[in-house]
């Protein structure tokens, strides 16, 4: 019979000490409604266990399924998390974790503690990538979040891309509305803070990932992602 593949939970990395206990706090609730299933926590930049310990971590026989704990499809998940993890036989990778539907859940949950206005005008922040799919994976997420809320939903880039955050509000503005600013960050850190200082003080929602419990829409979704992914292995490992 084939182990059941440990899921590795791999996120960007933080310096921040409250990103990092908001994403531990994600990967521990996935592991509590996972108990048959072991389950780690890596990063792909800044902290360790790097990918390498992760996968170094498991038995030598047990198959493993990264999850990229991102919000889109952009250099890590292309390429990081594929060079780093090939020297490791029977490892998957689940696409990351936007766009979906699930998010969407999440973020229109974050933005309506700001209580908008119908006349309020709407701008997502996003990190910015220099891979433009990944930039594309926001922009449908910002239509996603548009069609939830029955409204306009613009995008603002933190960096990598156009338009920035900062001039994306200004536009926003034109007329005198007040703006909102929806946060399509997985957690605090360097990120949130600067979308903070660049909303010149139009309010900005808490990232996806905070100090309160996880939300069970993201718990779903990286189990979602593990589940389909070892589905999609199992006959190549058969």
């Amino acid at each position: 019979m084939t182990p059941t593949p440990a899921l590795i939970a791999i996120s960007h990395g933080t310096a921040s000490p409250a990103g990092r206990a908001a994403v531990a706090a994600l990967v521990k609730a996935v592991a509590a409604a996972l108990p048959q299933v072991h389950v780690r926590l890596g990063h792909v930049d800044v902290q360790q266990p790097d990918v390498a310990a992760s996968l170094d971590s498991l038995a030598p026989d047990e198959p493993a399924v990264i999850v990229p704990l991102l919000l889109s499809a952009g250099y890590h998940v292309r390429v990081d998390l594929r060079e780093q993890s090939a020297g490791h036989a029977d490892v998957a990778i689940s696409p990351a974790l936007g766009p979906d539907d699930r998010l969407v859940e999440a973020l229109a949950f974050r933005l309506a503690a700001l209580d908008p206005t119908p006349d309020d005008a709407i701008v997502l922040a996003v990190a910015g990538s220099s891979d433009d799919r990944a930039n594309e994976d926001c922009r449908v997420t910002a239509r996603m979040l548009g069609e939830r809320l029955g409204r306009d939903v613009t995008v603002g880039f933190l960096a990598a891309a156009e338009p920035r955050l900062a001039p994306a509000v200004r536009s926003a503005r034109q007329g005198g509305r007040r703006v909102v600013v929806a946060n399509y960050l997985l957690a605090p850190g360097y990120f949130h803070d600067l979308a903070v200082r660049l909303a010149d003080d139009s309010p900005v929602a808490r990232p996806l990932l905070d100090d309160d419990e996880p939300a069970a829409s993201l718990v779903e979704l990286v189990i979602a992602r593990y589940r389909s992914c070892a589905a999609a292995a199992a006959p190549r490992a058969s």
